[in-house]
């Protein structure tokens, strides 16, 4: 990957003032005319939101606990926003890590893929195909985690009138513009509009040595994937995520947390051969097959992440590894569970350059593979099921033995739903288990809590419980208060 790529200048500066009714609206500095579609390209590397949801997504989720006091070697705003996340309270900060700069952030990427979008469409669009699809999905992408984090979780039910975000297609022009909010539903067709439209065009050539850096054929389907999930619509996630696979055996695809070689392929994550350092290394790597889209991002998550008072404790370690759980063996990730007390428990996944720039990473194999089994599950394939989720035990049970491991129908129910004859919901309950365990420190268990609204109790090491219902309002992340001066409607508490 060309470091240039990632912190040029790029001929746009978006300013979104915080304080100020011009948060969507977008002024280019044009003094730099682009001519070519390698400048397109370049533009186009500002079209990935550049701040991180995992900080406040992580702490909402029931992958996080109270440990007790918080280190002196958090930062402090950023342990304000875990404090706040946990606690379901609106973010009082606009940290680099907090929701209100995550939204800030993606109307950036998206004013970007706008602003790209307007040089695709010129006399010569033709020769911009490959910048008009990755626009185009790069778009839809900023779209979509907006309105997953800011509206309410898709239901076809009530997506026609539950509010969306502002879906926004063209480069503001004016000082002073009102906004709608949409619904969800509007918001998801344009999504979908735009998916539909780029995915064709995208062609990997043009990211010369940092493919997995922008939105490859194969990052826009695990991005479908997961979109089609969200929608309910099992055959396209099926589809998606074959197309994403395409003729790889995705036990090869997979993290192989059961390896013991640290050159095999995949590579295989050796306490001897890698440690602390190395695999804090290794994880974000573009060069780790189960990597599909990173994103590097402005935010301290890596280098705080072990000291906050709400994250992975205890509790949760036991949970994950010294529990039984379906497989009836153990599993490996927690395995590499590190500190010296629980206090400081952490999987080390992310590397911080000194100027406090993390690479996240955005879509992954694991997921896909989730998302293809619960798909089957839905659709009563349970033997399709099975199979995805007998290759994720194959890399993530240590010591594994088919005979002895691998899930059957028979298993999970025994396991999760004795005495029943709920296939469906057993199988369901170990795929997110998994999913669970894998994502750990990363805040995709958020999006599940949201889709499937599971409910979540924060208990309090001083005692008291906060409990967040299916239907609780605090699901949804408040929209910043400068919204009111833009036309939008809060959402409510």
């Amino acid at each position: 990957m060309k470091r240039k790529l990632l912190y040029i200048n790029i001929f746009l500066i978006i300013i979104l003032c915080a304080g100020c009714k011009k948060f969507l609206e977008t002024l280019p500095d044009n003094r730099t005319v682009i001519t070519t579609p390698e400048q397109v390209t370049q533009l186009l590397v500002s079209a990935y939101p550049k701040r991180n949801y995992i900080p406040f997504c992580e702490a909402m989720s029931d992958n996080a606990e109270d440990k007790g006091n918080a280190t002196l070697y958090a930062d402090p705003n950023s342990n304000a926003v875990n404090a706040q996340s946990f606690k379901f309270q609106d973010v009082q900060f606009q940290d680099q890590d907090s929701p209100e700069g995550y939204f800030h952030a993606c109307y950036n990427a998206i004013a970007a893929a706008n602003q790209a979008l307007e040089y695709c469409n010129g006399p010569d669009s033709a020769n911009y195909n490959a910048q008009k699809g990755e626009a185009l999905v790069a778009r839809a992408y900023a779209h979509f985690m907006l309105v997953t984090l800011f509206a309410k979780a898709y239901d076809p039910a009530t997506a026609a009138t539950d509010p969306g975000i502002p879906y926004v297609t063209a480069v503001e022009k004016h000082a002073t513009v009102k906004y709608s909010r949409g619904t969800v539903k509007s918001v998801y067709d344009n999504i979908e509009a735009d998916l539909n439209r780029g995915l064709p065009l995208i062609n990997e050539k043009i990211y010369g040595d940092a493919p997995k850096f922008h939105f490859s054929k194969q990052a826009a389907h695990a991005f479908a994937a997961r979109f089609y999930l969200f929608k309910k619509d099992y055959d396209q996630v099926i589809s998606h995520a074959a197309q994403t696979f395409g003729t790889t055996p995705v036990a090869s695809l997979i993290r192989n947390w059961n390896g013991t070689s640290a050159t095999s392929s995949p590579v295989g994550y050796s306490a001897t051969s890698l440690g602390f350092f190395g695999l804090q290394a290794i994880y974000t790597k573009a060069t780790e097959n189960s990597n599909i889209l990173l994103q590097e991002a402005n935010t301290v998550w890596g280098s705080s992440y072990a000291y906050y008072r709400y994250g992975y404790g205890n509790n949760l370690f036991s949970e994950f590894y010294l529990n039984a759980n379906v497989s009836g063996g153990t599993l490996s990730i927690p395995y590499w569970t590190y500190g010296s007390s629980p206090q400081y428990y952490n999987v080390p996944k992310f590397y911080e350059n000194a100027a406090n720039y993390d690479v996240i990473p955005l879509f992954s194999m694991e997921e896909v593979l989730f998302n293809r089994a619960e798909a089957y599950i839905a659709q009563k394939n349970y033997t399709a099921a099975i199979a995805d989720l007998v290759t994720w035990e194959s890399k993530n049970v240590r010591s594994y033995s088919a005979a002895t491991h691998n899930i059957t129908a028979a298993k999970a129910i025994a396991f999760y739903a004795p005495g029943t004859t709920d296939t469906a919901g057993s199988l369901l309950k170990a795929t997110l288990f998994f999913k669970k365990v894998s994502y750990i420190h990363e805040g995709l268990r958020w999006f599940d809590i949201l889709r499937l609204k599971i409910p979540v109790t924060h208990t309090y090491l001083t005692g008291g419980s906060d409990v967040l219902g299916p239907d609780d309002k605090r699901r949804l992340l408040q929209l910043p208060q400068e919204s009111i001066q833009s036309g939008l409607q809060l959402n409510p508490r």
